[in-house]
């Protein structure tokens, strides 16, 4: 009988740049993925679209990290307007719950009047961040979380965010497709970089403003 994956395993899979998922979230079993072509997101070339920006600066949602992993998790797996069942099992929440509380996944979250309205969630390794999911429950909130993700990323000296696959969600940041032999060549030279997560809550008040994040990424994209 072939032993159950581990969280453990799941960073060595993510080093080399393959990653799980399941056929649906009440499918108990997991298998693995490893794309012939890959979506990233170019971390000093993204693009935000002009609507976005405004909305970021306006900092009408409440930004916070890792505060409520669980729940972000919960709200991506659940169906949700054009998807009525979703990858995220009992057996991957369970294991991005034991890599998280281990500091490795992380979420970013949006608020509003202390409600959770969106987030992503992913996981943080060397120099790179592999993006898992996000979800929205208000309009724009989860393209708000990725804006300040890459900031986030920027700021901590990452050299990729790994979207898995291009969609057209995600096409108007500038996603780029690239075969499995290229990505696999930046994957192995950005693990060699030291990053860090926590590195943006060194910075003062005003600079962790949505203006001072549209700031940062636009002045070298």
């Amino acid at each position: 009988m072939t032993r159950p994956i581990t969280a453990d395993d799941l960073l060595s899979f993510y080093q080399i740049g393959v990653f799980p998922m399941a056929e649906h979230r009440d499918d108990p079993e997991i298998f693995l993925v490893d794309p012939e072509m890959r979506g990233v997101l170019p971390l000093d070339d993204f693009h935000i679209p002009r609507k976005l920006r405004k909305i970021v600066r306006s900092d009408r949602f409440e930004i916070r990290v890792d505060t409520n992993f669980g729940r972000v998790m919960d709200a991506c797996a659940a169906p949700g307007p054009g998807r009525t069942s979703t990858w995220i099992n009992t057996t991957i929440f369970n294991l991005y719950n034991e890599l998280h509380r281990r500091g490795f996944a992380h979420s970013v979250e949006c608020w509003q009047e202390d409600e959770l309205v969106g987030g992503l969630y992913g996981v943080a390794l060397q120099g790179v961040f592999f993006g898992e999911s996000m979800f929205s429950r208000v309009s724009e909130a989860s393209k708000v979380a990725l804006v300040h993700l890459v900031d986030r990323l920027r700021v901590g000296n990452y050299a990729m965010l790994d979207a898995q696959f291009t969609n057209p969600h995600l096409e108007q940041f500038g996603i780029q497709e690239i075969p499995k032999r290229i990505f696999k060549r930046r994957l192995a030279e950005a693990m060699r970089r030291h990053a860090d997560f926590y590195a943006y809550n060194s910075l003062s008040a005003s600079e962790r403003t949505g203006a001072s994040s549209i700031q940062r990424i636009t002045q070298t994209s």
